[in-house]
């Protein structure tokens, strides 16, 4: 039986914290960590090699692209990092060169694996992939508004004193400034939320603007995206079908098309089977839209083959 395998580019917080949590989830049989600096991916695995008599087997190493050989997935977090107050999009111009090499470094080896996007800005990181990667658009999909989602659904618990996991809402948009909360479908058990609509503004605004507080608190996010990782690779090496807020290539999603942005989607061992169609007011429409043209104008300043 072939062996389970996940590479993982860029040895940074969310690069070694997304590691070390599929290991303790006993998620793959091979786990390799690539990061140009070879040092700090080689005492990341040592460190987590040592811990290996209080887990299940894994074979964990540090590697190069030669490595991606073989991989079911491949989830890029590598670029620079988002600075205390600076925007998603302020991150663009930084790792677009850093990005266009990665893609270089992975295609001689591996053209079938999944290509899983966490650098930020994501939406055009993983736009971007596809354009360089040329590979079917269901094998590239990004983290998307999984988190933004979770965190939504997390801030609703709280005012509502109710567990997240039995809370249902979306975010969806940019993974970013522009993203949308969607309260025409927020629920509980089905029922609308009883929420005031100052409640709502301050659970929106403390949802879009966590990832903020968290890195002028203590400089970057790492444990909730390395969770939402897990759970896509979960996801797609069950073959779960299951719907998960990602970013994917949009064609006619309510009017928009060619651009990446977080919707839910079925997830499965092909990566994004589709997207999920799921009904927005008018109001949440224009927002969309919104969402879309600023990161069409972004990417429009891009030089993508």
């Amino acid at each position: 039986m072939k062996k389970s395998k996940i590479v993982i580019i860029g040895a940074g917080a969310v690069g070694a914290t997304t590691a070390y949590t599929l290991l303790l989830r006993n998620r793959v049989d091979e786990l390799v960590l690539i990061d140009a600096n070879q040092n700090k991916a080689i005492g990341d695995v040592l460190d987590m090699n040592h811990g290996m008599p209080f887990l299940d087997h894994t074979d964990v190493w540090a590697g190069t692209y030669e490595d991606c050989s073989g991989a079911d997935i491949i989830i890029i977090t590598a670029g620079a990092a988002q600075k205390p107050g600076e925007p998603r999009t302020e991150l663009l111009k930084r790792n677009v060169a850093i990005f266009d090499s990665i893609i270089e470094g992975i295609l001689p080896y591996n053209k079938d694996a999944i290509l899983l996007i966490a650098s930020n800005p994501v939406d055009i990181m993983s736009y971007m992939a596809y354009k360089k990667a040329k590979l079917p658009v269901e094998r590239v999909i990004g983290s998307g508004t999984l988190l933004d989602s979770a965190r939504f659904r997390y801030l609703i618990g709280q005012k509502l004193n109710i567990d997240p996991r039995s809370v249902h809402a979306h975010i969806i948009g940019e993974h970013g400034d522009s993203e949308l909360p969607l309260w025409s479908l927020a629920n509980v058990a089905g029922s609308t939320l009883q929420l005031t609509e100052a409640d709502r503004e301050e659970v929106f605004m403390n949802t879009r603007d966590a990832a903020y507080q968290i890195i002028e608190a203590k400089g970057a996010t790492y444990y909730a995206i390395a969770l939402a990782l897990d759970r896509i690779c979960a996801a797609i090496l069950k073959d779960e079908g299951a719907i998960l807020h990602l970013s994917t290539l949009l064609h006619d999603y309510h009017g928009v098309s060619d651009v990446y942005l977080g919707v839910p989607c079925i997830v499965d061992r092909n990566g994004v089977r589709s997207p999920i169609d799921i009904p927005i007011t008018e109001d949440e429409r224009v927002l969309l839209h919104k969402s879309a043209d600023k990161l069409k104008g972004l990417i429009s300043t891009l030089q993508l083959s």
